[in-house]
């Protein structure tokens, strides 16, 4: 019998569905869990000693894998912990404390096979660190900038000598007014430049504009990479493509080389088996670098274009690759 499968997900992430059907329909034993079930619907039981490593069990209502016999993990954006009622706020700040140093220790002390470990995710989602990892594996960047004095800003712009654009350091999505809400890249213009008040407040992150004739979405599952390009139909896309979608048309297309072995250095160094970057590519055929997300949506590249991208994470899960 093969290794089961742990998958670790928010219980309404549908991309990941559509691994564990595939998975099933292969015959691999999936159990898969969410963060959020923990302690009231998910029971851990865990021991080690000098004659083995960890051992024990993840437990639900109805069904239950043992920690030894787990041979790869799908973490993807779980949810968090969820305790039970009449709890004082710090009695639950305490208890998410506890749950995530130990169901979380113990399941990052699993040695098999990740897609993504979570703590090489949570350092390769800073953007400081993709880019200085990038320019390292020898992948063109745009010039950065990150700071909160105006001051710099201007003198970076007048330093670039063409446009530069604003956009969020970390995630752009945040919630107000109880409503979902996304921070799209901004090209500055002159007027922006003149007034800045507000850089102050926090870390932002300027770049030069890199000229483009489209973007690329490259998927990255293990020594496997699957390419689509991006075409702008709009003045909001060409800024931003996801300030747009309905305006988008795609194709896959091949990867040259240079940026296949820089690319496959850079998952190297970040320790990613799975990630979804995103290039510029200029009209002369130049590929900028971007960034990389280790938990970036795969699912609608994949039905826009064909690409395996669900096959080939089951794939990874599984050895295959």
């Amino acid at each position: 019998m093969s290794a089961p499968v742990l998958i670790i997900a928010a219980h309404d992430d549908w991309p990941t569905d559509r691994i564990v059907v595939e998975l099933d329909k292969r015959g691999v034993e999936v159990f898969r869990m969410d963060t959020a079930d923990f302690p009231q619907q998910l029971a851990l039981a865990a021991r080690i000693d000098q004659a083995q490593a960890w051992t024990g069990d993840l437990t639900t209502e109805h069904r239950t894998v043992e920690l030894s016999r787990v041979g790869a993990v799908y973490y993807r954006a779980p949810g968090a912990f969820r305790f039970p009622k009449g709890m004082s706020g710090p009695e639950e700040r305490f208890a998410a404390c506890q749950a995530r140093a130990g169901l979380g220790g113990v399941l990052s002390a699993l040695e098999c096979r990740w897609v993504n470990h979570p703590t090489a995710m949570a350092r390769a989602e800073y953007k400081p660190v993709q880019l200085a990892a990038a320019r390292a594996c020898g992948l063109r960047i745009p010039a950065t900038l990150i700071t909160n004095r105006p001051d710099e800003v201007r003198a970076f712009a007048a330093e670039v000598g063409g446009p530069i654009v604003c956009k969020p350091v970390a995630s752009p999505v945040l919630i107000e007014g109880g409503r979902l809400k996304t921070v799209y890249t901004r090209c500055l213009d002159d007027e922006d430049l003149e007034d800045l008040r507000g850089i102050d407040t926090t870390a932002h992150l300027f770049q030069a504009w890199a000229a483009k004739e489209y973007e690329v979405r490259l998927t990255i599952i293990g020594e496997r990479m699957l390419a689509a390009a991006i075409h702008a139909g709009s003045v909001a896309s060409y800024e931003d493509w996801r300030s747009d979608y309905s305006s988008l048309t795609y194709n896959t297309t091949e990867i040259p080389e240079p940026v296949a072995s820089g690319v496959r250095r850079l998952m190297e160094r970040l320790n990613l088996r799975y990630g979804a970057a995103d290039f510029v590519v200029d009209p002369d055929g130049q590929w900028t670098f971007l960034e990389v997300n280790p938990c970036g949506q795969w699912d609608w590249i994949q039905q826009a274009t064909g690409l395996p991208i669900v096959e080939t994470i089951a794939d990874e899960l599984q050895g295959a690759l």
